[in-house]
């Protein structure tokens, strides 16, 4: 099941090229909000599955063009992101590679949405890393890795955008501005997905054809994250985790441009680049072999 939100905080599942309007399902949405809303939804979704399903096999939906897709959640309790969890590189192993993650804006940015980049001159370039991220079903906390598949609600394509050439203690200036968390189209529910490390994640800048890779190159799986964070923090449902990305194909994104994600079966959607940054494009190299400047401030 493909579950958006659409339009003035409607809650809809996708039937063809088609929306159904589930809204009124949700119990005393107008008290809950919208992302309460959207976590009673995905905390209770067994209970409410019967219920979507056939008001999803009778009801007439609105073509998809003719909705405002709106961020898949309004506002998660949390944005996590892997860092550097790709075997990418041949001297990259599971074993050289640390468990580590970093915190994203909770602001989503919808299909469609903007992009902001900020004029800050030590930035050397700016990327779009085009990530599988997972939603959290339910509460947890000390979960064991082979559980995992009870934790995930569904799963959502996901920009990790960065300003690179930043020496900073806090990823809170490159990776967690306010606009750094473009994702969409929807959320698809866990069991469309029979193995979430064996799917294609493509990029595209401007019609130019970025990233191409497997989520089979994973260092540590998501059985692992799981296990790893629920040790440190409390996932709640509606909460995302961006799981790493695969560095190659990685370049320059700028204003004016468009940005556009897809993995095999979650979907494709688009967002714009804008802002006052001036253009930049110094061929910055993930890992080493870009300009680099040292910063206390910015």
């Amino acid at each position: 099941m493909k579950i958006l939100r659409f339009d003035d905080d409607r809650i809809g599942v996708l039937k063809g090229n088609d929306v159904v309007d589930i809204s009124a399902l949700i119990s005393h949405r107008e008290y809950r909000g919208p992302q309460g809303s959207m976590e009673e939804l995905i905390s209770r979704f067994d209970a409410y599955r019967g219920e979507i399903e056939k008001l999803v096999a009778k009801g007439e939906g609105r073509g998809l063009e003719r909705v405002k897709l709106l961020a898949p959640l309004p506002r998660p309790s949390r944005v996590l992101a892997a860092f550097v969890n790709y075997l990418d590189r041949p001297d990259r192993t599971p074993d050289s590679l640390p468990i580590e993650f970093f915190h994203k804006s909770p602001h989503l940015v919808p299909p469609g949405g903007d992009v902001e980049l900020p004029n800050l001159p030590a930035v050397s370039e700016f990327h779009a890393e085009a990530e599988l991220a997972f939603v959290c079903g339910k509460l947890c906390k000390g979960a064991k890795e082979e559980d995992w598949k009870s934790y995930v609600f569904g799963y959502v394509p996901f920009f990790d955008i960065s300003a690179r050439g930043l020496t900073r203690r806090s990823q809170l200036i490159p990776k967690g501005q306010e606009t750094f968390a473009p994702a969409g189209p929807w959320i698809t529910t866990a069991d469309e997905i029979a193995d979430p490390h064996d799917l294609t994640v493509k990029s595209w800048v401007s019609g130019e054809a970025r990233q191409n890779y497997s989520t089979k190159a994973m260092a540590h799986k998501i059985p692992t994250q799981i296990a790893w964070l629920s040790r440190f923090v409390h996932l709640r449902p509606g909460d995302v985790v961006a799981t790493g990305v695969f560095h190659e194909g990685l370049g320059p994104i700028n204003n004016g441009d468009t940005l556009e994600i897809e993995i095999s079966g979650l979907g494709r959607t688009s967002f714009n680049v804008k802002g006052d940054s001036p253009h930049k494009a110094v061929g910055f190299r993930v890992g080493g072999g870009g300009q680099r400047v040292e910063i206390t401030r910015v």
